[in-house]
């Protein structure tokens, strides 16, 4: 579909005159790590590998890229899990890393500036110490970077009680694929000023623009949490218990479903004792509630240990120090690495309205048992969002890469939308799913987002072959 031109040496000594000779990077070793993300195990090499430190670098790239109709993808931490940030047409690999400040906390308007390349778990921690909270926090908070959050508007466990990152963008700064660098917002809590431009930026994967400053908003950070792993010996009773706990009128911080086998080979993985997982269990629930009132915290975790009791579960495991409550959080969010490391695998981002879950799960094992592979659940179960792996074990190679797995993968993802669900809650759909847009979007829905690539990105230079075919 795209046709580019190839990179020659003329072009590359002007990305030099640009950016300078230390961040232009041409040599094969020194490029192999930009060449894959945390998806699967695909491996597409740039020709060549830029870090910009300006919007205006970054803007004179874009416009010599036009000009010589050579692509260029934007790439954050490499966390990702869609394919979003791999160069598939080579050209240029534009890194975000040099662009790694905290410009401004605001406390009196409950806001901060911060540029693309900020790692989330760094700015969550400055935030705290002045008494503030950022929440959206995905399992790789600890290298992922927050202009990769805007990209796939990344969600995280504690997005059930306080949203994703879309719902703290006030604002950004963003280079056009043609060069022009605009604001795309305000720095208000309302704006009812034209199109919102900020939230279609949010969640475009890098294919309409390239953040070089965000605007957040913050909220006070809670004083204290609680925290419980209830053990179920049924994966259907698990998830129905989920809905159960919204219905009787909690919201928990966080409720994050673990299948045994993923429960099982993270603690392995991270060679962890705190749980013992009897032999009849199947599945966990990590319930978290927080506020400022440590008293109607028991009061609420308490209830809602009374109601989850109703189903069939082993005795609850109550976090009873802040190393214990460490400890489970790490097995939850280890989780991707214990089972990529385990085992080969295809990791889909599914999700469905919560009291929908145990229709999914029961869908996923039987899909399993019709193509003949193992499934681990584990994720968002509180705003049903589940992160499904399907386990290759011993499937010929084959099924595995072929129209065979492809076929499970597409009912899976029918299955989310006859439940009211979609293909992507968090990861996005970047270079590996874009083939299963057809299954929740019309043609002319498709048709109009291509129309609104096209009319930011005239030329198709800007991370080509992502989203849309």
């Amino acid at each position: 579909m795209f046709k580019f031109n190839k990179i020659d040496p003329a072009f590359v000594q002007q990305l030099i005159s640009i950016c300078g000779s230390e961040y232009v990077i041409t040599d094969v070793e020194q490029a192999k790590p930009y060449a894959s993300d945390e998806t699967e195990r695909l491996v597409y090499m740039p020709e060549v590998v830029v870090k910009p430190v300006s919007a205006k670098e970054i803007s004179e790239i874009l416009r010599l890229c036009n000009k010589h109709n050579i692509p260029l993808t934007p790439r954050g931490a490499g966390t990702g899990l869609s394919g979003g940030a791999l160069p598939v047409y080579g050209g240029v690999l534009l890194s975000m890393e040099r662009f790694n400040k905290i410009k401004e906390i605001d406390e009196r308007n409950l806001q901060a500036t911060v540029e693309p390349g900020v790692i989330n778990q760094v700015f969550q921690e400055e935030v705290m110490k002045l008494g503030l909270f950022y929440p959206p926090d995905p399992a790789s908070k600890g290298s992922c970077f927050l202009g990769g959050n805007v990209a796939e508007s990344s969600g995280g466990p504690r997005c059930v009680k306080y949203g994703t990152t879309k719902d703290y963008i006030l604002n950004l700064e963003v280079v056009l694929p043609t060069g022009e660098i605009i604001m795309t917002g305000a720095n208000t809590l309302k704006n009812s000023t034209g199109y919102n431009l900020t939230q279609l930026m949010v969640g475009s994967e890098g294919t309409l623009g390239i953040v070089t400053k965000i605007v957040v908003r913050l909220i006070p950070l809670p004083k204290h949490d609680l925290l419980m792993l209830v053990p179920f010996r049924s994966l259907d009773e698990a998830c129905k218990a989920v809905s159960e706990v919204f219905r009787r009128g909690f919201t928990p911080s966080a409720l994050e479903l673990m299948e045994r086998d993923a429960l099982d080979w993270v603690s392995r993985y991270v060679d962890s004792t705190v749980v013992k997982i009897a032999d009849d269990i199947q599945a966990h629930l990590l319930i978290e509630v927080d506020g400022n009132d440590i008293d109607v915290l028991m009061k609420e975790m308490e209830m809602i240990s009374d109601l989850v009791s109703g189903f069939n579960i082993d005795e609850i495991l109550f976090a009873e120090s802040y190393a214990q409550k460490q400890e489970l959080w790490k097995l939850r969010r280890k989780i991707n690495e214990a089972v990529t490391s385990n085992a080969i695998s295809k990791e889909q981002d599914t999700v469905v309205p919560r009291a929908e879950l145990p229709q999914l799960v029961k869908g996923v094992k039987d899909i399993g048992k019709k193509y003949n592979f193992r499934s681990v659940c584990y994720g968002h179960a509180g705003d049903g969002n589940l992160h499904i792996r399907f386990i290759k074990d011993e499937m010929p190679d084959e099924l595995w890469h072929g129209d065979h797995i492809k076929k499970a993968i597409a009912e899976l993802f029918t299955l989310c939308y006859q439940l009211g669900g979609t293909i992507s809650g968090e990861h996005g759909i970047g270079l590996v799913q874009q083939s299963f847009m057809p299954i929740v979007f019309s043609e002319k829905a498709l048709e109009l987002q291509r129309q609104i690539k096209k009319t930011f990105d005239p030329n198709m230079i800007l991370n080509p072959g992502k989203m849309f075919y």
